[in-house]
């Protein structure tokens, strides 16, 4: 099947997608501010430039696409119905990566949290992400992923 939009046009909507400071993860840090928490963000430092780094809890965080990393179950994890062979191998590149960075963080001692986007794309559902997440970061858990399911109502 051949692409709706010409090269030129289709090059330009792929370079609009950014890779830091995304809606999801802006709510995310608004959130948390108000909150009371402090972090650093994609510090070179850390392994894998964590979204958010919570140096006083030994925390990082990443918020991730669901489209882009692949969030189980998801509906808004779809597979593009042109060039399935080349998304089907970027999307397993992007999962093997994630986990990767996720158990070299935790092998040198940091605490790893997953927000995924679909967490983040209602006011009331930004809240109760932000709950959780301060819940946990507040706790002793090695590990946390927050999906839309997870976003306990409060």
């Amino acid at each position: 099947m051949t692409d709706i939009v010409d090269k030129q046009t289709r090059s330009r909507m792929m370079a609009g997608i950014r890779g830091k400071d995304t809606q999801p993860e802006m709510a995310l840090r608004r959130a948390l501010h108000v909150r009371g928490f402090r972090f650093r963000l994609h510090s070179k430092n850390v392994p894998g430039r964590p979204d958010l780094i919570f140096q006083k809890y030994r925390a990082v965080v990443f918020v991730h696409g669901c489209f882009w990393h692949r969030h189980t179950d998801c509906r808004y994890s779809t597979m593009p119905a042109t060039r399935p062979e080349f998304w089907q191998a970027k999307f397993e590149t992007n999962v093997v990566r994630d986990s990767t960075v996720r158990a070299t963080l935790i092998e040198a001692g940091w605490r790893v949290a997953t927000v995924w986007e679909c967490a983040l794309r209602k006011p009331d559902k930004i809240q109760a992400t932000a709950a959780n997440l301060s819940d946990w970061l507040l706790s002793n858990e090695r590990q946390i992923e927050i999906g839309e399911q997870d976003a306990r109502p409060y």
